[in-house]
């Protein structure tokens, strides 16, 4: 005798927004996090030494995704240059780290 299945859209969209699932990625977002630290590069000549480094957070929500309808978590770094630090300034002597992206990248391997 065949099983049958009938999805619930309703079902779905509870079990993408429980706090099970919440917790988990919130889990890889800290994941990521630890690795972006650890690759995160410090200017020991610079005004504020480790700042950048010392500047990751994370933070997750269950009305996350683009329709906001999931749960979700995101690693992100305040220091207001970190956008310079990930994607270069534009000149030889600030070239890209991309530190989030490489982090991204090897940090929810088998974790």
């Amino acid at each position: 005798m065949a099983a049958r299945f009938k999805m619930s859209r309703k079902g779905v969209g509870q079990m993408l927004r429980m706090p099970a699932m919440q917790a988990e990625m919130l889990r890889r977002a800290e994941v990521i996090k630890g690795v972006a630290v650890g690759l995160s590069p410090v200017d020991a000549g610079g005004p504020h030494p480790g700042h950048y480094k010392e500047s990751w957070e994370t933070d997750s929500t269950s009305r996350g995704g683009r329709n906001r309808d999931r749960a979700s978590a995101y690693v992100r770094n305040t220091a207001y240059y970190a956008r310079w630090v990930e994607y270069g300034n534009g000149h030889p002597s600030g070239p890209a780290h991309h530190v989030l992206l490489r982090a991204a990248l090897m940090g929810g391997r088998d974790q």
